[in-house]
């Protein structure tokens, strides 16, 4: 016992005296969970709390141009910038840029005509269907006017469909007034009451969002519930700048060869390392979560709820720190120089974030690349505390992330053992 505290303690002022690789443990992941999860907070208020700016450009003098503009200030989603101008495509362009516009919607010449006649030729298809009233004749309906969208291309695809799906929903309300007051009238040859309009329009299912939680809870996740534990997966492993060029530095010093004509075994060391970077990654969960709860609402950021199951949140932290500490230990012991621990543990840290699901959402992915994300370990770290923090769940229900994380921790461990091995090392 007394070799291996004094082989920890070592290993301590190693670590201390190892500020770059210090500065990559802490400084940089908190840089990146405050700079990430503010970008994403204010991304999430921009689609659920701030109005976007919408410049219309309406050329039609009729009713339904005037209920389409009416049902796109309802939406909600919408700052509408309304104009009677009649502008061509470059005037349009102009206008958004002077007005900081990032989309603009066209409303044609005869817009509400063309919507009567096309509700029209419904309801008199409807009547001849029931027998009521033969039809006067086909109207070509196939193409009575285009709506012109015009959006800045910062506007990523998923964003426009998003708001031309609101669009498409205020146009389908328009039209369907339309019809019922043609159809009203053609029956009673008289106007729709208000009142029946509204109640037969507005009369619509709702729909109640409910987040899938283990415990019940109806808790909507943030941008902080995501942003804190992926950030803080990648700083644990991003100890391989630290731990791996320690050990090269110490192949290269000769302390390998040195450790092996003294009274005790190198595995001591290696299990001194473990413990010290171990504590070191615990070190990072506990201030990483400690600035999530504590400091982000100071700032303005939602703050981290720490999951029921304490236990369960302790256990997994344990063993993803030994997983990225085994991962360290490996590419250090294979690298020849420090540049290749720093160069190669750097960029695969990174490549194993993008295929974990921590830099790109997991289901986000090409099928053809869901087969590689079950080779990544921070995969399965992500997904265990994203059961605890997203899902509200317990230990009982991370026993099937933790594992597959426990057994790649032993083949690291075993693949470094042999390689020492291979070396005469140990």
């Amino acid at each position: 016992m007394f070799k291996l505290w004094a082989a920890i303690l070592k290993d301590v002022k190693i670590l201390v005296r190892d500020k770059i690789g210090l500065t990559f443990m802490f400084a940089m992941p908190i840089f990146l969970v405050l700079v990430i999860t503010s970008l994403q907070s204010s991304t999430f208020e921009l689609v659920n709390e701030n109005k976007v700016p919408l410049l219309v450009c309406n050329k039609d003098t009729g009713a339904a141009s005037r209920q389409l503009i009416q049902a796109l200030e309802k939406v909600g989603m919408f700052n509408l910038l309304a104009t009677t101008q009649n502008l061509n495509g470059q005037q349009v362009s102009d206008t958004m840029h002077k007005q900081n516009a990032l989309m603009a919607l066209v409303i044609p010449v005869s817009f509400s005509t063309k919507i009567a006649a096309k509700a029209k030729d419904v309801s008199e298809k409807a009547l001849n269907d029931f027998g009521v009233k033969e039809k006067e004749g086909d109207q070509n309906t196939d193409s009575l006017y285009n709506i012109l969208f015009y959006y800045h291309p910062v506007l990523q695809a998923s964003y426009r469909q998003s708001i031309q799906g609101a669009i498409r929903s205020s146009l389908q309300l328009v039209e369907s007034k339309q019809i019922l007051q043609t159809l009203y009238f053609a029956l009673n040859e008289k106007k729709l009451p208000e009142s029946l309009e509204n109640k037969i329009i507005n009369n619509q299912i709702t729909i109640q969002e409910i987040p899938v939680s283990k415990d019940g809870s109806k808790t909507i996740p943030n941008a902080t519930q995501h942003n804190i534990p992926a950030w803080t997966i990648f700083a644990m492993f991003f100890i391989v700048t630290s731990l791996g060029s320690n050990l090269v530095k110490e192949k290269l010093s000769g302390s390998f060869i040195r450790l092996k004509i003294l009274p005790t075994n190198y595995l001591v060391a290696l299990v001194s390392k473990q413990i010290t970077y171990m504590a070191v990654c615990l070190i990072q969960v506990l201030v990483i979560f400690s600035i999530g709860i504590w400091l982000f609402p100071l700032i303005g950021l939602p703050a981290l709820n720490i999951p029921n199951d304490i236990f369960a949140l302790i256990i997994v932290s344990v063993i993803c720190a030994w997983c990225a500490v085994s991962y360290a230990q490996c590419i250090g012991v294979f690298a020849q120089t420090q540049e290749q621990a720093n160069g190669f543990g750097a960029v695969s840290v990174v490549l194993l974030a993008a295929i974990g699901g921590i830099l790109v959402p997991s289901f986000a992915m090409p099928h053809s690349f869901q087969f590689l994300l079950k080779f990544s370990p921070m995969y399965w770290c992500l997904e265990s505390y994203y059961s605890l923090f997203l899902e509200r769940g317990g230990l009982h229900d991370v026993l099937k992330n933790i594992l597959p994380l426990f057994i790649m921790a032993i083949v690291l461990q075993i693949i470094t053992l042999l390689r020492l091995k291979k070396k005469n090392l140990i």
